[in-house]
């Protein structure tokens, strides 16, 4: 059960954006609420300093998060590397009372550090090398400044049938052209296939888009 703090909490929701807002909560607090609904749970949330966005996933949200990792993982299926799909892990740190749960996130420099483990804990362990987030909402809070402190090198944002990429450069995210994961990966041309799949399928855009990375990697060689 969920303990209480003496603290008061102001709570702000939004229905149609099926996301709740609640400031003034403690660390302890925040912990015991995740701890309490388990990790069988939809939602995602978002830990800034005391205030605590929860939000649900909407397909407009999911849709192009799952291209997205199917690119990934077919980017590196071609050139036979091993990445980590870590999902929505819980990217988190006490003394920085900062949390976020990424729409997914992926291992793919640093894989080789946290092959096998069962658990990430930051700083101990380094975060991933790169987080997505698909903007279908706004968020409430500054998640670019939690990926910052949490010390995420790279951070792809889709919204709108655009993708931006990130790289942290001394301690703030720059916009940037290219992926410092994959240099040679044409970032610019992904939101064509993800608008393509609504038509011919999403496996069918994966197929596409596998065959775009070959004729790449063989313009290269």
């Amino acid at each position: 059960m969920v303990t209480t703090t003496s603290t008061p909490v102001d709570q702000q929701v939004t229905p149609a954006e099926n996301r709740v807002v609640l400031k003034g909560v403690s660390w302890s607090t925040f912990k015991a609420l995740l701890a309490d609904v388990g990790d069988d749970r939809a939602w995602r949330i978002a830990y800034d300093g005391g205030v605590l966005e929860i939000r649900m996933p909407h397909l407009e949200h999911e849709v192009p998060k799952g291209l997205i990792e199917s690119f990934i993982e077919a980017t590196a299926d071609e050139l036979e590397i091993e990445v980590m799909k870590a999902g929505s892990l819980t990217l988190e740190r006490e003394d920085l009372t900062r949390a976020v749960e990424p729409d997914t996130c992926f291992y793919i420099q640093n894989e080789a550090s946290v092959r096998g483990k069962r658990d990430i804990n930051l700083p101990e362990d380094l975060p991933p090398d790169l987080a997505i987030e698909s903007d279908y909402t706004n968020s409430s809070v500054n998640k670019d400044s939690i990926y910052a402190a949490l010390g995420v090198p790279e951070l792809w944002r889709y919204r709108r049938e655009s993708l931006q990429v990130y790289q942290l450069v001394e301690g703030k995210y720059e916009m940037c052209e290219i992926s410092l994961a994959f240099p040679f990966l044409p970032v610019a041309e992904i939101p064509s296939f993800i608008e393509q799949s609504r038509t011919i399928g999403q496996r069918a855009a994966v197929r596409l888009f596998r065959q775009r990375i070959r004729e790449i990697l063989q313009s290269q060689s």
